[in-house]
């Protein structure tokens, strides 16, 4: 097992601001919806609505921020998002405490809150990549998965409690407060960062987006995991918003037991996390993945047959503990295959084409799932995200002349440089 201390100072500094913001976002989780609910009386629609806008209406100004981030340094792109995101959320709870709050401030925070998550994990997916030497980068992505599986197995109880106690507004202050944390957190990583790429003479914005989509959809290994991951991910969101109807009104929750549900299952994912070094090394990176990918989808099914009462609470606790041990393993699978297949030169243009692709189409999801709730009843849209959930199965890379790492060379005149290999080992 590779020791923390192999990876460097530097990357605990990025890992320690990550598990602060990680640690806020984990407490505010789901609180937008939340506040709309029981601040704002919103509908189930307009909670579907809600997230939906978000992620189309951030795609819109992710996709050219992309581009940009590519030919930038990446930290200081890291920090002004983070800035962002502190500034935006703060203005809920001001509103709140004048009474001024509207459901159109919230979809505005929620569309400026995306969008400069997207710009942060666009650049951070890069920044690692260079940070951290190729050996070691699952064991880097592990921890990263680990830690913010623990965060959000401990985050939503304790934002329930918050919430109980202090008001709704109190995890939107937590939130705004870790990503001012982590800000000063990634300012005081010392390793310089490697050049950015050099943009070409006669790039053009709309070309270089283009050719962020180009890469990944011809990808023998990218483009079918981007499918899987736009099925199995947007079906898993029309669930979302519609898990917090059924617990908060169907099984009448209150907000403490509502952060215990969501919270607890999370432990899955820890443990899937921890387990991703030690199955690659076991199996191999390429059936690990698959078959990591395929357990995940087997889940979602079983919502819609929740129980009511005490029983119900635990019968979800159960089938998301299942969903995230998968998604714990499967993800710094993924995530590190797709580092080794990116050329250095198209990193953030790939991870700002895949975030936005995904919520995109999980905001169609969403927008259906809420609609299709509305005729059919929240159970029934459950039980259609659960079989659209074992639809993606088929889409992973299942072929054997699709391999489970390597690269597609980038175009000549955006040829990617070497991967760095000075990185701090000790």
């Amino acid at each position: 097992m590779v020791r923390h201390g192999a990876l460097g100072r530097d990357f605990r500094r990025l890992w320690t601001a990550y598990a602060v913001s990680a640690a806020g976002s984990a407490i505010g989780m789901g609180a937008l919806p939340l506040i709309a609910l029981l601040v704002l009386d919103s509908s189930p629609v307009e909670v579907s609505a809600l997230a939906a806008l978000s992620a189309l209406a951030s795609g819109v100004i992710a996709l050219p921020l992309g581009v940009r981030v590519e030919y930038r340094r990446k930290r200081p792109v890291m920090i002004t998002a983070d800035l962002v995101r502190c500034a935006v959320l703060a203005t809920v709870p001001l509103a709140m405490a004048f009474d001024a709050l509207t459901f159109t401030q919230l979809c505005a925070v929620g569309i400026l809150q995306t969008a400069a998550s997207v710009a942060f994990d666009a650049a951070g997916g890069a920044h690692l990549k260079a940070l951290v030497r190729p050996e070691h980068r699952l064991r880097a992505n592990s921890l990263f998965e680990t830690t913010n599986w623990i965060t959000v197995s401990a985050g939503p109880p304790l934002g329930g409690l918050l919430i109980g106690v202090l008001g709704a507004a109190a995890t939107l202050v937590a939130d705004a407060l870790s990503f001012l944390g982590s800000a000063l957190g990634i300012g005081r990583i010392r390793e310089p960062e490697p050049a950015p790429a050099q943009r070409p003479a006669a790039s053009r914005t709309g070309r270089d987006i283009a050719a962020g989509w180009r890469f990944l959809l011809g990808h023998p290994g990218l483009r079918p995991l981007f499918l899987n991951a736009l099925v199995f991910g947007g079906a898993v969101m029309m669930s979302s918003p519609l898990m917090a109807v059924l617990m908060l009104d169907d099984l009448g929750l209150a907000p403490w037991g509502y952060g215990l549900a969501l919270g607890l299952p999370c432990l899955g994912g820890v443990l899937g996390s921890r387990l991703a070094p030690p199955l690659t090394r076991r199996f191999g990176a390429r059936r690990v993945l698959l078959l990591s990918g395929a357990a995940r989808t087997l889940w979602t099914v079983l919502l819609p047959l929740t129980p009511s009462g005490a029983l119900g609470v635990a019968y979800i606790v159960t089938v998301d503990f299942g969903l995230l041990l998968c998604a714990g393993v499967f993800g710094p699978s993924f995530t590190t295959y797709r580092m080794a297949a990116t050329p250095d030169a198209y990193m953030s243009r790939v991870g700002t084409s895949w975030s936005v692709g995904s919520k995109a189409c999980q905001a169609v999801f969403m927008i259906a799932g809420g609609l299709i709730a509305t005729a059919a009843g929240v159970r029934g849209t459950l039980l259609l995200a659960g079989l659209l959930c074992l639809a993606s199965a088929p889409l992973l890379p299942w072929r054997g002349d699709r391999p489970a790492s390597g690269t597609v060379p980038a175009p000549a005149a955006e040829k990617a440089p070497s991967p760095r290999t000075d990185s701090p080992s000790a």
